[in-house]
């Protein structure tokens, strides 16, 4: 008997896990975090045992992005501290380290080898992409050490917080498969990703696509007019059929190709918005990780095999 109750018990936990994260404990610790896809991973591990709250919502660049009074006051408040790492909240490295002093902090980089990495393009050395969300088997196993983090960390729900894991890593390697399926159907002399700035290089390793982008791998560098005529003469050169812009980027260089390109008799298409620093609003299917990498994924399909 004892038996069959732990065994249902384990079931429903892992069935939930599969689920959007369930409502959250308001008299338990408090997780604070960072961007959206952050966020999105430890809400289905820590479930109903914490509360977590996010410093930047859809459409915010982490790049860029500086604390707030607000931010500061709750990041002081926190009982643990989770971030992306890897110098994507660059303005912020110096607050994580202090707090880190007092109260546990983690950064999400910090689970994946260092030869799963990428190098960062750019004069700075030994620097690493921080794009890592999108590469989503890389992202599996970075969730898994956060697992093991926080129960280690929340030894009195340690149990449910690896099961949790467990299952929601399960969900990601699937994602892996199925996105790796739907993206056969873009034929190789299509898969050219370009894009404001350099985030889909770990999409790209993954899923075998060239990616270009304006401005590397930060939105904090600066774009050129020799960059726009590089890029425009690369369209031109290969026939590539679409560019995209990002949620929480500008526009604005990605229009000055697609200009550069109509003014030398190659009018290129936009292909849409894809999701790079930030998801989409919570109450949409772009509001979880999962629903905004097969936006992205659709997205590309839909522009990069449509016939001109």
């Amino acid at each position: 008997m004892r038996t069959s109750i732990f065994t249902a018990l384990v079931c429903a936990i892992l069935l939930q896990a599969c689920k959007q994260p369930e409502t959250e404990n308001t008299d338990g610790p408090l997780i604070v975090v960072t961007t959206g896809m952050v966020a999105d991973a430890t809400r289905h591990i820590a479930g109903p045992d914490a509360r977590v709250e996010a410093l930047m919502g859809p459409g915010v660049d982490p790049h860029l992005y500086k604390a707030t009074q607000g931010d500061l006051v709750l990041l002081r408040k926190a009982d643990i501290i989770i971030y992306n790492g890897l110098h994507l909240e660059g303005k912020m490295q110096e607050i994580f380290d202090q707090l880190a002093e007092t109260k546990p902090v983690y950064a999400m980089g910090a689970g994946i080898p260092p030869q799963n990495l990428l190098d960062a393009n750019g004069p700075q050395q030994k620097n690493y992409d921080p794009h890592i969300w999108f590469d989503v088997g890389i992202w599996a196993g970075a969730v898994q050490k956060l697992g093991y983090f926080l129960s280690s960390n929340m030894p009195e729900h340690s149990d449910s917080l690896i099961l949790r894991t467990a299952a929601y890593t399960d969900t990601l390697l699937a994602l892996h498969r199925e996105i790796s399926q739907t993206l056969q159907a873009v034929p190789a002399n299509k898969r050219t990703i370009i894009t404001s700035h350099d985030a889909f290089r770990y999409f790209g390793r993954a899923y075998q696509f060239k990616v270009v982008g304006l401005q590397g791998i930060s939105t904090a560098a600066e774009f050129g007019l020799k960059d726009v005529t590089d890029m425009v003469d690369l369209i031109i050169a290969e026939g590539i059929p679409a560019v995209f812009v990002e949620s929480s980027v500008s526009e604005k260089s990605i229009r000055s190709v697609m200009d550069g390109c109509a003014a030398k008799g190659h009018p290129i298409q936009l292909g849409g918005t894809l999701y790079s620093d930030a998801m989409g609003a919570a109450d949409t299917p772009e509001g979880s990780y999962t629903g905004m990498v097969r936006s992205n994924v659709q997205t590309l399909v839909n522009a990069l095999t449509r016939k001109p």
